[in-house]
């Protein structure tokens, strides 16, 4: 027995009529006679019997019908949730990000995604790359927002834009400017630095500009936070290095400064677990925020 055949069956028992099914159906009623017998047969029962023109259910069929419509609801159940139509998913959609691109960068694509797609529950957590990645990996989430380099790890790579990193210098009086200044290498050296934590791909990615500099940066605190970072740096504690994007929009006391002859990036990318069946939803979001962020740039 199977789906069809349970959904053929209960259609008969609600008209009472294997002609009234049929056009239900846009089957035959040869069709559907045929599916019924082979449905009684297989279970070695009698479901219906003819009284004069009408086609009356045995006890049987009443038994098999509260079942069989368990199973068709269980079995819909199951084909929503495994549903492949991005219009239609209605399942969590789980996004990772970190917070500097999180508030420097997506506030109005995510809120075009939102309208884009009314019907996806959108989930945000903020992470690190490092993090993120461990969690594409793992399942728990969909798509990432990372920075490059990382090795890729099974990992479909959208790329994104480049972001440039600035060192930042602690001003006595408020830098209204913008601007930012040129030093050369040897000023850095031996000066206290704020940096990201020695696990975080950001840490990599600035310790490797440190190597090309033919430096080894005094590194006197470390912090997770980029907000956390600039305050400190404000404070007069030390010097950091930052994205550039973070940095705008205000009265600071901090330089922001750029090292002659060497330009910092870091590539921002979107990350998903390369696999032979994709959801369609996280395929159609991906493109979605590919082409709202490169708009943005």
């Amino acid at each position: 027995m199977d789906l069809r055949q349970f959904e053929i069956f209960l259609a008969v028992m609600e008209n009472s009529s294997v002609t009234r099914a049929a056009e239900k159906l846009y089957l035959s009623p040869g069709a559907v006679s045929l599916q019924i017998r082979g449905l009684a047969e297989e279970l070695r029962t009698e479901l219906f019997v003819h009284s004069g023109k009408r086609l009356v259910p045995t006890p049987q069929a009443f038994r098999l019908a509260e079942q069989a419509r368990e199973v068709t609801r269980k079995v819909r159940a199951i084909q929503q949730e495994f549903e492949n139509d991005p219009g239609q998913d209605t399942r969590p959609f789980r996004f990772a990000t970190g917070a500097t691109t999180l508030i420097h960068r997506l506030g109005r694509p995510l809120r075009l995604l939102r309208k884009r797609f009314p019907g996806a529950e959108v989930q945000v957590t903020v992470a690190a790359t490092e993090e993120i990645v461990a969690g594409l990996v793992e399942r728990r989430f969909d798509l990432g927002l990372i920075s490059l380099p990382w090795p890729e790890q099974g990992l479909t790579l959208l790329p994104l834009f480049e972001e440039e990193l600035l060192v930042l210098r602690p001003s006595p009086a408020g830098v209204h400017d913008r601007a930012v200044a040129t030093v050369q290498p040897s000023e850095l050296a031996g000066a206290p630095f704020l940096l990201y934590p020695k696990r975080s791909n950001m840490r990599t990615i600035i310790e490797q500009f440190f190597r090309e500099l033919g430096l080894v940066p005094r590194v006197i605190m470390e912090a997770d936070d980029t907000e956390a970072i600039k305050r400190l740096v404000e404070s007069g504690f030390g010097h950091s290095i930052l994205p550039q994007f973070a940095l705008r929009g205000r009265h600071a006391r901090f330089q922001r400064l750029r090292v002659a002859g060497h330009r910092l990036v870091r590539k921002q990318a979107l990350a998903l677990v390369r696999t032979e069946y994709p959801r369609a939803l996280t395929l159609s979001i991906a493109e979605f925020l590919q082409n709202a962020l490169a708009k943005a740039v």
